[in-house]
């Protein structure tokens, strides 16, 4: 079985930071995997609320997860900031598939290689009513994330 290679900084197109907290470790000092997730649902929707320059929420259809993994390749933690490399695999009629870069060190060989990457997956339902069949992805948010397409890649 063939593993994708380990992402690099390169892999991704715009970036955010955040920053680690006291209580993100376990009693082992290992950041907890739920935090992870955090991480990489707080990126994704921080971006769209800045890219479209709106209340996302208030959009007549809203993106709901419908999946999110991911790979660990090395620890991360407190007490050090996390960037964030974001870039979006596929936007679909319907959907937009992400990969999340979590990357903890500098510029240096350490800080290249992505510590941990998560994959999202966002399904755009009716916001009035979220149990309607999928609907389009909004406009607003077509045109904020035809920039993170991975390069190569088309909507």
């Amino acid at each position: 079985m063939s593993r994708d290679p380990r992402p690099t900084r390169a892999d991704y197109v715009v970036w955010r930071q955040a920053t680690t907290r006291w209580a993100d470790d376990d009693v082992y000092g290992h950041m907890n995997n739920a935090v992870y997730f955090e991480l990489i649902d707080t990126a994704v929707n921080a971006h769209l609320a800045e890219a479209c320059g709106t209340d996302i929420r208030t959009l007549p259809a809203v993106g709901v997860v419908a999946e999110v993994g991911c790979r660990y390749f090395r620890e991360i933690g407190y007490p050090r900031p996390v960037d964030l490399g974001l870039v979006v695999d596929r936007l679909g009629t319907s959907s937009v598939t992400y990969r999340v870069g979590l990357f903890q060190g500098g510029s240096g060989e350490a800080g290249e290689e992505a510590a941990a990457e998560g994959r999202f997956v966002h399904v755009y339902v009716d916001n009035t009513d979220p149990a309607r069949p999928v609907t389009p992805v909004p406009d607003v948010v077509r045109s904020a994330l035809t920039p993170l397409l991975r390069p190569g890649q088309t909507d």
